[in-house]
């Protein structure tokens, strides 16, 4: 008699993802200077930028010498497309650009439009200009003066509020700074995604879960959940390489295929052959020869005691 075939539950493969590190910055005033930022962990300072005229090149900013173009015609036109406004927003750029005011001009603030004008005003961060007062953490709004912070999307964020928008892991519950493993939908480090029974990382191995969504690595799953041989008292589970094995069931017994044998002779049983399956007697496992004997010796018996 054969039984289901035994098959573990699909496994799963974590997909790591990688996400890049922040990009950090420190912006640094000077009495007197404006200092190009770096976006690096650690606090650095570039070359002095001295004032500057900029040039509306297709829409974009960038450092040149002076525009051809002069201000706006007088009037109020109305703007009656998207390209004329443009156009007009150009114009005004240009020449406010080209006739600075008579203090140290270092542009317009990225975050407020207006102009930054006088030593100690302003800084460039991002590869743009802001006022110091207006350089601030997008959430918090805490001054990054001196400090450092993180560059997500060309907004600056305070170290603690940038963590607070972090996924937190699901085994430590803290906030992942670096590399994210997803499986089922919940994000991991790495180095916490481990089996709960050998406690294996399991970064890059193949796993599976039980009932109640516990990790295990599949050798660990199998020693803890197959159905176990009722002769050698081993969990029925797939050789190395393999993904599925074959359990016999008979009696409400399970056996290893090798396990599942005659108890008198030691014949391998199996339900293929004519005459090679299992002939039970009184819950032993018997092939057709050591069960007739068997019964034969029960009858003399029988008739010997009568």
């Amino acid at each position: 008699m054969s039984g289901p075939t035994w098959l573990p539950p699909k496994c799963s493969s974590n997909l790591p993802e990688s996400i890049p590190a922040p990009v950090l910055g420190t912006p640094s005033i000077s009495p007197s200077t404006v200092y190009q930022e770096q976006q690096r962990l650690k606090p650095t300072t570039g070359a002095l930028k001295s004032k500057q005229t900029l040039l509306v090149q297709n829409g974009n900013l960038s450092a040149g010498g002076p525009a051809p173009c002069g201000p706006p015609a007088g009037g109020q036109a109305q703007i009656s497309r998207p390209e004329e406004e443009l156009d007009q927003i150009t114009k005004k750029l240009v020449h406010d650009m080209n006739n600075p005011p008579t203090e140290e001009y270092f542009g317009r603030c990225a975050r407020c439009g207006e102009n930054v004008v006088g030593d100690g005003t302003g800084c460039i961060a991002m590869d743009q200009v802001f006022h110091v007062d207006c350089f601030t953490c997008m959430t918090c709004r805490c001054r990054l003066r001196g400090q450092p912070f993180y560059a997500i999307d060309k907004k600056s964020y305070c170290e603690s509020c940038y963590i607070n928008t972090l996924e937190q892991c699901s085994v430590c519950s803290k906030a992942i700074m670096d590399r994210i493993l997803r499986a089922m939908g919940r994000a991991y480090h790495p180095q916490c995604f481990t089996c709960v029974v050998c406690h294996q990382c399991l970064d890059g191995i193949p796993f599976t879960v039980d009932a109640t969504s516990q990790i295990h690595c599949i050798e660990d799953f199998h020693m803890k959940f197959a159905p176990r041989c009722s002769v050698c008292t081993k969990p029925i589970m797939p050789d190395a390489g393999q993904e599925e094995t074959v359990r016999i069931v008979a009696l409400d017994r399970s056996f290893h295929v090798n396990c599942y044998k005659c108890e008198d002779c030691g014949f391998i049983l199996s339900s293929e052959g004519e005459g090679c399956g299992c002939y039970p007697l009184d819950g032993h496992i018997l092939c057709k020869n050591c069960s007739s004997r068997r019964i034969q010796d029960l009858s003399a018996k029988i008739t010997t005691d009568c």
